[in-house]
């Protein structure tokens, strides 16, 4: 009967755990969300996902206890906030109480303010300063903040790039790593995984359709975002490595059009990882 009992507890552990890595990003489903924001929250519960991170669109037009209520009757957990440049720059005591608010314990900053695709050491310095100083605010009140790479970070400097003098500066944030645009500008993921094992804590699961061609302007068409394990990332690898390296959360993101019928086939995939 212990036995019985024990191998029970295991196998609720491992269904707690899966579910705790794998959730969604909510700019996946942004028109879903205009048209019908409880049915999309439905929706993510029918798919058995618990974990959610905010994509920057607010309540979606609710109040706060409004929306709050909205995910709790849909056992759906904002786990990462997230917040504008702009705002971590000039009001971070804003960004730690919407965070606060949710409940969560990470914040995520998507993109950093540059002109075109002119992106150089000025605006990487200029980003170091906000993201380090909102950093130590949002860590004083048990918060960690991290950045987004989309691509435009890994532009040589001196003898490595952009992006290296930002993990190596980044005294009071970490990152986030979409894999979709580590590997759009022709970087491997899992090399820069094992390259700075304590720099990155989140992760979006994205795959990029097969002959897709990269660039470093972190501009691509959402298009190519296809379902996870039929692109041109091995995502596999990827997760392996993420969950050696214990990343807490694995967000899907899909930005295409057919992200409504794509989501399901990738958690499928992941599910057929853990076999």
């Amino acid at each position: 009967m212990r036995n019985v009992m024990v191998l029970s507890v295991l196998l609720m552990i491992g269904t707690s755990c899966f579910a705790q890595e794998i959730g969604l990003q909510l700019y996946s489903l942004r028109n879903e969300f205009k048209k019908d924001v409880p049915g999309t929250f439905a929706k993510i519960k029918e798919w058995g996902i618990t974990k959610v991170e905010d994509g920057n669109d607010g309540t979606q037009g609710y109040s706060l206890e409004e929306y709050k209520a909205l995910l709790v009757e849909n056992n759906l957990e904002i786990v990462s906030a997230s917040a504008p440049f702009e705002e971590l720059r000039g009001s971070p005591e804003t960004v730690i109480q919407r965070t606060k608010d949710y409940g969560a314990k990470y914040v995520v900053c998507f993109w950093i303010p540059h002109k075109d695709t002119i992106f150089t050491i000025d605006e990487t310095k200029m980003a170091l300063d906000v993201f380090n100083s909102a950093g130590k605010k949002l860590k004083d009140e048990g918060i960690t903040l991290v950045y987004h790479p989309h691509g435009y970070e890994f532009r040589p400097y001196e003898d490595a790039t952009l992006m290296d003098h930002m993990i190596q500066n980044s005294e009071y944030f970490d990152f986030e790593m979409d894999v979709y645009w580590f590997a759009h500008p022709g970087e491997d993921p899992v090399a820069w995984l094992r390259k700075y094992p304590n720099e990155f804590k989140l992760m979006h699961l994205k795959d990029c359709k097969k002959g897709t061609e990269g660039n470093q302007n972190g501009q691509s068409d959402v298009e190519t975002n296809v379902v996870l394990g039929t692109g041109q990332i091995d995502i596999a690898a990827v997760v392996a490595e993420a969950k050696k390296m214990g990343l807490e959360y694995l967000f899907i993101e899909d930005e295409s059009s057919k992200s409504v019928e794509q989501i399901p086939q990738s958690l499928e995939y992941l599910k057929s990882l853990e076999e």
